[in-house]
């Protein structure tokens, strides 16, 4: 089954940078711009993983966590912190929520997705030249 990614935070700029960090896999990726709509995109989709911001508008990440935490549906869903805020106030409020992976932006794809493979299963995209059968060259 095809992983599926809610990313939300508020920059289109970084949430089009998680979709790039995971285009060589396949998963689907899910776009929320603050934690209220990320709440409604997790309950409607159920993400294998959640990628998510601290500091936005309307409901933050903290915010949003403590109702995934609070809902039984969603509290085993795997979430990565990818914040700017690396207060350790911060870190050790996302940690009592039980999240261990906190990436700080700004972020390298490579840790992005190290972090997420330890969560979830990623599975490479086969590519054109891998998918198609190499035909031996002729005399």
């Amino acid at each position: 089954m095809t992983p599926k990614i809610l990313s939300v935070d508020d920059s289109g700029l970084i949430r089009k940078a998680v979709a790039r960090a995971f285009a060589k896999f396949e998963t689907i990726i899910i776009h929320a711009e603050n934690g209220e709509i990320g709440l409604q995109q997790a309950r409607e989709h159920r993400p294998d993983l959640i990628v998510l911001d601290v500091n936005m508008p309307v409901m933050d990440g903290l915010e949003m966590l403590r109702q995934l935490r609070a809902d039984p549906a969603l509290k085993p869903t795997k979430v990565i912190m990818l914040t700017a805020n690396s207060n350790p106030e911060t870190v050790s409020s996302v940690a009592r929520l039980g999240v261990r992976e906190y990436v700080i932006k700004p972020f390298e794809e490579g840790d992005l997705v190290a972090k997420a493979g330890r969560l979830i299963g990623l599975i490479p995209k086969a590519t054109e030249d891998a998918s198609t059968p190499s035909t031996p060259p002729q005399a």
